[in-house]
């Protein structure tokens, strides 16, 4: 069955014919630096709690993360994965009279809004021409055509109860797929008109403190803002699966009525806590991406029929003249090699395909196999 995530190693390797260890995986945007050796470490140190249940308040590490965002901390909450934390979110955004979505859209947008019969509003991007506006010095940001500035399709008189303030907005900051990056003052007239919005950070962490336009500054003065962040794909550890909410506690306990108990396991605990001092591994990661990034996209862009678009993200999409259903199925038979189609994405379809920035030899041996099967 084809996927609508990627990572999927398993459906890769069948098609392959090889073992999951033998694919390389662009199709999954995860930083290749890690797992950082603090988190190997503060893992094999809490094997021997593992006969213990987690603190069900995880006071230690909603501390450790409420230290990182200088925020009180009943404003945070771990969840097993941020896609779990979604999951709440589209509870709250399906009790408003509907929800504006920017799309393209990540898959899992789509099933926490339909999970609860949330009505959706999309909310397109205009991708046209992105490729062709790269000489203005702001590579991932002003060369995009903006969001319509209501951020929603025009309305008439009757669909008068689908105003903002009626209503809750979704999307993602840096942009997925995309890679565009909003600043946050693009952002901050939203907060006055949704009832709710709901802002997905997972990729925010790639961006140097400098340059990263996160909206967590903000969130104790607009009680109608979520921002939802991700420690698996930074840190490389999707498998421990580890997010967080950040949000007014009144939500936040609502949440914690309403789910499991003990949703982040002990492993991943001790793993956060300790990534999240691990400023070496962070500087390492913010060196490393930006030169990393500029080359393969320069290198893309160079193959015919190909044309990456800017990006501030660990992560590029590329406009591809042949189906990008086809090239991954090549890439896979051939070469070993998974990409990430954009058929999830309905938007973009088989126009579209998106790799992840990995180290320098594995970027090079990705367009050595573009190369050679699109010429």
């Amino acid at each position: 069955m084809q996927p609508v995530h990627g990572g999927n190693l398993a459906w890769a390797a069948a098609i392959a014919g090889c073992s999951s260890d033998a694919i390389l995986d662009f199709s999954a945007s995860i930083n290749p630096l890690g797992p950082p050796q603090s988190a190997i470490a503060a893992i094999q140190s809490a094997i021997s709690q593992l006969s213990s249940y987690p603190d069900p308040n995880y006071g230690e590490l909603r501390t450790a993360l409420a230290q990182v965002h200088q925020l009180p901390p009943e404003w945070i909450l771990p969840g097993n994965g941020s896609a779990d934390l979604l999951t709440w979110a589209g509870w709250d955004l399906s009790e408003l009279a509907a929800t504006y979505l920017v799309t393209p859209a990540f898959g899992d947008y789509w099933r926490a809004l339909k999970a609860f019969g949330a009505k959706v509003v999309g909310c397109p991007l205009d991708l046209e021409g992105v490729g062709e506006k790269e000489d203005k010095g702001t590579r991932g940001q002003g060369e995009w055509e903006k969001v319509p500035p209501s951020l929603y399709p025009p309305l008439t008189p009757r669909s008068s109860l689908l105003a903002p303030s009626k209503c809750g907005l979704l999307l993602n900051n840096p942009h997925n797929p995309t890679g565009r990056l909003w600043q946050r003052e693009e952002l901050l007239p939203y907060l006055e008109q949704f009832a709710l919005v709901v802002v997905d950070e997972a990729f925010m962490d790639f961006l140097p403190p400098a340059a990263e336009q996160s909206l967590t500054p903000l969130v104790q003065k607009y009680p109608n803002l979520v921002i939802l962040r991700s420690l698996t794909k930074f840190y490389s550890l999707p498998g421990l699966r580890l997010g967080y909410a950040i949000a007014h506690p009144a939500r936040l306990n609502r949440w914690l009525a309403r789910r499991d108990p003990w949703a982040v396991n002990t492993l991943a605990v001790a793993a956060a806590i300790a990534v999240l001092k691990d400023t070496e591994f962070q500087r390492q990661t913010w060196a490393w991406l930006p030169p990393t990034r500029s080359r393969l996209e320069q290198e893309l862009s160079q193959i015919p029929g190909l044309q990456p678009l800017p990006s501030t993200a660990n992560f590029l999409l590329v406009e591809s003249e042949r189906p990008s259903s086809a090239l991954q199925q090549q890439l896979l038979k051939y070469e070993r090699i998974l990409i990430r189609d954009c058929l999830s994405f309905s938007e973009l379809g088989d126009r579209y395909f998106r790799v992840a920035v990995r180290s320098t030899t594995e970027n090079e041996r990705l367009i050595k196999a573009l190369w050679q099967i699109t010429t």
